[in-house]
C-alpha cells in the first residue's frame, strides 16, 4: 500500500474527487489502518452540503470506520488491554480528547471535552498525516484514539453504524432511558432512530411508537421491533397529539427521542410527552434553527425533563458494538446500499434524499 486513494471534498456541493497519498511515516503511537468499511452519515451530507461551520476545506470525510491494522508505530492496547498487532480487526472512538480537561477528568463526561476533535470533519487533509477521514482506503488513527479489538467473523458493514448513530444512542439512553413498561416515541426513522428502537427494546419498554416521513425507514423500524408507526407526511400534527393521547390513555409517552434533528419535530414531541416525563433530544448535529415554544404549558406545567446529547464516548461505542452482535435485531439489513469508494458522492445523494436506511463505503 505505498499509494492510498481517497475520496476528497474540495468544494462545497460539489462532486467529490478521487486523490492519491503517499504512504505515510508514522510517529509513535499512531496506527495506519486499511479501511473495510466506511459509514456515510446525516452528518457527512451537512458538511458536504457546506452546513457545518467546524470545517475546513479539502478533507477527507467520513468519522465512521472499521478496519485492519497495517501498521502499528510502538505498542498500544484496546480499551480492554488487549494488545494490538497488525492484521487486527478494530473500529475505534470517532473523537479524540485531551484527556486533562475538567470534562475528561472531573466531571467524566469526555464527549464534551472542549479539545475533543473528530476524524472526517474537524483535520483537512492538506496537514499531516492527511489521511484524517474514513473515506479513503487508509487512515492514521492518532495515538490517543481509543480502539476496540472486534472478533475476526464480524460483518464490517455491518458493525460500522456503531461508530456514530450507535454510540449516541447508547449515550441517549444512557442519559435517560426507559423503565420496563414505559411507552417509547422515537422521531426519525433513519439509523439513529433505529438503534433507539433496538435499545428501548432491549431496556423492556412495553410500546415503542415511531414517527416519520419515509415508508420503508418506518418498515424498517417495524423490523426492529417498533410496535406503532405514524406517518408525518400522511397526517397533521392534531391528528398525530390525537392518535398518541388514545395510544396512551389520554397520558401521553413517558419519554420521546427526537432523532431528525427538526426544530418542528423537537416542538411537536413537547405535545406527546406526558406530564412528568422525559424529552431527549439526540438529533441535532448542526444548527438546526430557533424554536418557539409555549415554555408554561408544555414544559413548567407539565413538569418534564428535558435531556440534550452531544455525541458519545468509548463506552457507548462499546454498548454499540455489543447491541449489534447479540444477534437480536437484523442490522444486517440496515445496510440497504454497499458502495465503492468512487461512489462516495452517490453515497452522499442517497442519504440526502432518503432514499437510503444506511449507507457503507467499501474501500476495497
Amino acid at each position: 500500500m505505498e499509494k492510498i486513494h481517497a475520496s476528497v471534498l474540495v468544494e462545497f456541493r460539489k462532486p467529490l474527487r478521487m486523490m492519491s497519498f503517499s504512504r505515510p511515516r508514522l510517529r509513535r503511537g499512531e496506527i495506519l489502518v486499511r479501511l473495510t468499511a466506511s459509514g456515510v452519515c446525516g452528518s457527512d451530507h451537512h458538511i458536504w452540503m457546506g452546513m457545518d461551520e467546524r470545517v475546513s476545506l479539502p478533507i477527507i470525510l467520513g468519522h465512521e470506520g472499521v478496519g485492519i491494522i497495517e501498521e502499528i508505530k510502538g505498542e498500544k492496547d484496546d480499551i480492554f488491554g488487549n494488545p494490538l498487532k497488525s492484521g487486527d480487526p478494530i473500529i475505534w472512538n470517532r473523537g479524540v480528547t485531551c484527556g486533562s480537561c475538567p470534562f475528561c477528568t472531573v466531571f467524566k463526561e469526555p464527549s464534551l471535552c472542549p479539545h475533543r476533535w473528530t476524524y472526517g470533519i474537524s483535520k483537512t487533509c492538506r496537514e499531516p498525516p492527511y489521511l484524517n477521514g474514513c473515506y479513503s482506503e487508509a487512515i492514521v488513527l492518532d495515538g490517543r484514539t481509543e480502539i476496540i479489538k472486534l472478533d475476526e467473523d464480524v460483518d464490517h458493514a455491518t458493525i460500522v453504524p456503531a461508530s456514530c448513530s450507535g454510540a449516541t444512542s447508547a449515550h441517549s439512553i444512557e442519559l435517560h432511558p426507559p423503565r420496563i413498561g414505559d411507552t417509547v416515541l422515537i422521531q426519525g426513522p433513519g439509523p439513529l432512530g433505529i438503534f433507539h428502537v433496538a435499545f428501548s427494546k432491549e431496556y423492556e419498554a412495553s410500546r415503542v411508537i415511531i414517527i416519520g416521513g419515509t415508508e420503508e425507514r418506518l418498515e424498517m423500524a417495524r423490523r426492529f421491533g417498533a410496535d406503532e408507526t405514524i406517518n408525518r407526511r400522511e397526517t397533521t400534527l392534531e391528528e398525530r397529539v390525537e392518535i398518541i393521547r388514545e395510544m396512551t390513555g389520554g397520558l401521553g409517552v413517558d419519554v420521546a427521542y427526537e432523532c431528525s434533528g427538526s426544530v418542528e419535530a423537537f416542538m411537536e414531541g413537547l405535545h406527546h410527552v406526558r406530564m412528568g416525563g422525559a424529552y431527549v433530544v439526540p438529533g441535532f448535529g448542526v444548527a438546526g434553527g430557533e424554536a418557539s415554544i409555549d415554555c408554561f404549558r408544555l414544559i413548567t406545567r407539565k413538569n418534564i425533563k428535558i435531556q440534550g446529547v452531544w455525541v458519545s464516548d468509548s463506552s457507548h461505542l462499546y454498548r454499540a458494538v455489543r447491541l449489534i452482535q447479540n444477534g437480536r435485531f437484523p442490522f444486517g439489513d440496515l445496510v440497504s446500499h454497499r458502495l465503492p469508494l468512487s461512489e462516495a458522492t452517490e453515497a452522499l445523494r442517497l442519504v440526502g434524499e432518503r432514499k437510503a436506511t444506511k449507507v457503507v463505503l467499501i474501500p476495497g
